[in-house]
This record gives structure tokens, C-alpha cells and sequence, in this order.
């Protein structure tokens, strides 16, 4: 899953690279590695010589290369920086062998018009495909199966190894359609309960591919935590945790955050294998800025080498630290950018020129006094506006009160009160029509018509 994108990352990350890539199975494996080899100075030798190893367990030989190529680009007299050109003629050989296999087999099952064999050839093919690395080829075989397939689970299965191909591919609109055709089969509670976490889960990655945060982050805060290591050809617990965490930092207010987030019983799992972005998000909610910019900010290379998250890293932190900002400014008539500057961790200048930026974009309803480096709300106050709320409020209920003891002393001074019939009708208007009293009028009780 390469990227044109090299950002070279001087900073070692936080995480150990073997544990962090045992967490992990299939192809995503060598994708992240080669990843890590392509953008971290840190690691780069290791994580490259780990892709070479695990282009190797499999059949893909354009990865193998491409990892050769990168680490003699780095280390050339490393011995593994020279391709294994044995290996390569071995491999090639046993591809094409099965290749021609397959093929074989496939028109001998369509010859003989057995449903089941047909399906299975088809799906063989796609998963030869997938293994050497034609991941377009290896979708069409997958889909091929659909004709072929006679139960809810063989639909189920060709479904999942269509999704798991379409977030290798980017394909996010492969994705969806691959878990919309699942959400319409008929599955028992058990197979819906084990299969809807990964489904969530991958509705939630497509979200975010696209810079949906907000549903991005609904989706992933659903996801249950008996995902486990289920679903870790695409993502582990733990990515969960980093992406719902940081989508809903960027989308949500700090009622949702706090509601949503910090007490979602099934969330709380996930936020103790990432304990960091609990703790970035609690910041938030106690308007603790400084701490909340800090600690994802001390994680900025581990997300940047995250084959997922890093194209959306930097738009994420930018919709954070502007949330911040307006949450700051927001119940102040005031504020002093030099103060602003010190909580945001930059200097007055580029203070100065940020706020700015908010006011142009309509972010920031204020305006700025160069003279004295202040920042200063006009408009609308959110203060004023809440306490005018509340005082209409008062009101509304007050009346409502009003009306309310009214009915209940005309229950119970038992008083009628008669709609007119009609103006010219004897009476209209007149006291006997609209009050009559009951038999026991309470003792005190006094009409205003006598």
C-alpha cells in the first residue's frame, strides 16, 4: 500500500517495532513495515530488512523487490540489500505452475457444472491473486463467487474477503458496499454478533479515508470490544482506540466527548490499551489545552507512520487545536494574544496571525487590537446569549405555572367555564353564563363577577 507521499521523520517513535508489528497478520504486515522503512530515519534499516523477511514468507515478488531497492538505497553494502535472485526464479516458477493450475482446474469445474466446485475455483484464483499482489484481479474473482454461492455463509465469506481486499486497494467505496451487503443478509444473532464489530469497524475507516470524521468517529465508538485481534489483517484494538479517539477530539463538543467517549462502558476498553488518548481527551473536556495539545503531540511520529491515519493526521490536529482556541475565547470579551500564545505553545507573532486566519474563515467571531495585542469579541456574546436564554426561559415557565394554578383553584372552587354560544343570545357576556358555582363552594372562595 504504497503512498507518494515521503515524509521523513527524524524522531524515534514510541513504540517497540517488533511488538508493534506482531500485532498484525497478512499483507497489512509488509505494507507497514514498508512504510515505517520508507519514512522513519529511526528505524528504517530494521523495518526495511523486516519487509524484505516478509516479503518472503509469500509470492509477491514486486514487493520484495521494491524492499531491496529501498534498503540498497540506504545500506548498500548490507548483504540483503542484493536481490535473491534463486529465490526470485524459484518463486516465479512455482507462481506460474499455479497459476496454470488453477486455471485447469477452474475449466474442468465449469465443464462439469458443479455449482460448489465452480465456487471454490473461483475463489481459490482469488486468493492466488491476493497472495501475489494483483489485488484487482483478486476482487474480480472474489465477486465471481456471488453466482456460485448457496448459503448466507458462503456470501458472508466472499463479502469479507472482498472488504479486506478493498481497504488494501483504498477502495473505500468497495468497502462500503461490501459491508452493505452483509448488513442484508439473514444471519443468525450469534454470526451477527461476532461479524458486526469488524463491520463498524470498517465503516468507521472508510469515514475517516474520506475526512468524515464525525461519523467516523459514531462508527468507531460502537465498535464492541470482542473484536479482540479478529479483525487485525486491517486494524488491531488499538487503532481503534487512536482513531475514534482522534476523530471524535476533531468533530465533537466537550458534552459529546464526555458522554460518548470517556463514559461509553464499551470505549473504556479501548481507551485502556491507548491510555494516552484518554488522557488527551479528558484534558479537553476540563479545558486543559496546553496538556491536550501536548500529549498528541508527543505521539505525532507514531501516528505519522500509521498506514491509515497519516494522510489525515495534520488536518485532524489543525481542527483540534482549533477547537481549542475557540473553546478558550469563546466566554471571554477579552483576551491577551501573548497569554493565548504561552497556552498554545507558540509565539505572539504567529498567535497573532493565526487568529487571524480563524477571523477571515469565520472560525472566530472577534476581532483583533494590534496596538495593545488583544483579541477582542464583537457580535454576539455567547454569555449574554445564555443568560437572555435563561430569562425567556423563566418566563415561559413562570406563565405556564401561572395557568396551571389557575386551572387547579377553578377545579377546585368548582367553577365552569362555558364557551359562548352566540352574541345574541341571552346572556352573552354576561356572569351567569360563563361562572356557575357547585353546590359546596369551598368557605373564602369569591367570583370576580360577585
Amino acid at each position: 500500500m504504497g503512498s507518494s507521499e515521503q515524509i521523513l521523520l527524524p524522531d524515534a517513535p514510541k513504540f517497540d517495532l517488533d511488538a508493534y508489528i506482531a500485532n498484525y497478520s497478512g499483507r497489512t504486515r509488509f505494507d507497514r513495515l514498508f512504510l515505517i522503512g520508507s519514512t522513519s530515519l529511526f528505524l528504517c534499516v530494521e523495518a526495511i530488512k523486516g519487509a524484505i523477511a516478509e516479503a518472503k514468507k509469500g509470492k509477491d515478488l514486486t514487493r520484495y523487490q521494491r524492499a531491496v531497492s529501498l534498503l540498497h538505497h540506504h545500506q548498500r553494502d548490507d548483504p540483503a540489500a542484493c536481490s535473491d535472485l534463486e529465490w526470485l526464479d524459484k518463486t516465479s516458477k512455482q507462481v506460474k505452475a499455479e497459476a496454470d493450475r488453477l486455471e485447469h482446474e477452474l475449466k474442468g469445474y465449469k465443464n462439469n457444472l458443479i455449482k460448489e466446485s465452480i465456487r471454490m475455483g473461483h475463489e481459490d484464483f482469488g486468493n492466488f491473486y491476493h497472495e501475489t499482489g494483483d489485488l484487482q484481479s483478486s476482487y474480480k474473482s472474489y465477486a465471481k463467487m456471488r453466482e456460485y454461492c448457496t448459503s448466507q455463509k458462503q456470501i458472508l465469506e466472499m463479502c469479507l474477503k472482498m472488504l479486506i481486499v478493498g481497504v488494501e486497494q483504498n477502495s473505500w467505496i468497495s468497502v462500503q458496499t461490501s459491508v452493505l451487503k452483509i448488513r442484508d443478509l439473514n444471519l443468525k444473532p450469534e454470526v451477527e454478533a461476532d461479524i458486526q464489530p469488524k463491520l463498524h469497524a470498517s465503516m468507521a475507516l472508510s469515514y475517516m479515508a474520506s475526512g468524515n470524521y464525525k461519523e467516523a468517529a459514531t462508527s468507531f465508538l460502537v465498535v464492541n470490544p470482542s473484536l479482540g485481534d479478529t479483525f487485525n489483517q486491517v486494524m488491531t484494538s488499538n487503532d481503534v482506540a487512536v482513531y475514534g479517539g482522534l476523530c471524535a477530539l476533531a468533530s465533537m463538543d466537550r458534552y459529546e466527548l464526555q458522554t460518548k467517549v470517556l463514559e461509553n462502558s464499551h470505549f473504556r476498553s479501548f481507551l485502556e490499551l491507548e491510555p494516552h488518548i484518554r488522557r488527551a481527551v479528558s484534558f479537553f473536556c476540563n479545558l486543559k489545552y496546553t496538556q491536550c495539545l501536548e500529549t498528541l503531540e508527543a505521539y505525532r511520529t507514531d501516528y505519522l507512520l500509521d498506514i491509515h491515519l497519516r494522510r489525515h493526521l495534520q488536518e485532524i490536529y489543525t481542527l483540534i487545536r482549533i477547537k481549542c482556541i475557540v473553546q478558550y475565547f469563546t466566554p471571554c470579551d477579552s483576551a491577551s494574544i501573548a497569554e493565548m500564545a504561552q497556552i498554545f505553545g507558540t509565539d505572539e507573532d504567529a498567535m497573532q496571525q493565526e487568529l487571524g486566519d480563524l477571523i477571515q474563515r469565520d472560525i472566530l467571531e472577534a476581532r483583533i487590537d494590534t496596538q495593545n495585542k488583544v483579541l477582542n469579541a464583537y457580535g454576539r456574546i455567547a454569555r449574554d446569549e445564555v443568560v437572555n436564554e435563561s430569562l425567556q426561559m423563566a418566563n415561559v415557565y413562570e406563565r405556564a405555572a401561572r395557568h396551571r394554578l389557575f386551572a387547579i383553584n377553578t377545579i377546585n372552587g368548582g367553577v365552569e367555564i362555558r364557551t359562548p354560544r352566540a352574541s345574541n343570545q341571552p346572556g352573552y357576556g354576561g356572569a351567569g353564563d360563563i361562572l356557575s358555582s357547585g353546590q359546596h363552594q369551598p368557605r373564602g372562595f369569591r367570583s370576580r363577577f360577585g
